[in-house]
């Protein structure tokens, strides 16, 4: 299985590039993983409705040009279907079993995603009501792929 992660910006803090590579060593045994970064736009303060748009418009074409017409997109939305981790073992079980070889995960930047994005999506996946920074939400992904394989697999893993 190939597993790209489509995310808006870099990762600055080290403390995040440190968890991230952990995971990526990680899941190196289940699954090909890519992360695939995008340049975010800067976010005047008291931006306007429209900047916002704009912005997530912008950040939103620049995702769009790294989705493979071939891939299952699922993007990590706020209004997204919700899993517990047994669930989303299994949603990845089934789409492997369904014959799915690549998929392509999506996170926005701090303004989220764009509406053109989210159409293109076919699937949406929440992981709380709760606002994570999108930094901390690679994090929280890779940790939740490489807790799916192992569930998957019956190996253990801590609850």
């Amino acid at each position: 299985m190939q597993i790209d992660i489509l995310c808006v910006g870099k990762i600055k803090e080290k403390f995040f590039r440190d968890a991230l590579e952990e995971y990526k060593k990680r899941l190196s045994r289940y699954c090909r993983l890519n992360e695939i970064e995008v340049t975010d736009e800067k976010t005047p303060d008291n931006a306007s409705d429209t900047e916002v748009r704009q912005i997530k418009e912008k950040e939103g074409e620049r995702l769009l040009s790294k989705m493979s017409e071939n891939a299952v997109v699922i993007a990590l939305a706020i209004d997204g279907r919700s899993y517990s981790s047994e669930g989303f073992a299994e949603a990845m079980d089934r789409l492997a079993v369904n014959g799915t070889s690549h998929i392509q995960f999506v996170i926005g930047g701090s303004l989220g995603l764009s509406d053109a994005v989210l159409s293109r999506a076919d699937q949406k996946i929440s992981f709380s009501a709760m606002t994570f920074p999108h930094q901390l939400m690679r994090v929280i992904l890779l940790e939740q792929i490489y807790r799916a394989y192992r569930i998957q697999r019956n190996e253990p893993y801590h609850k």
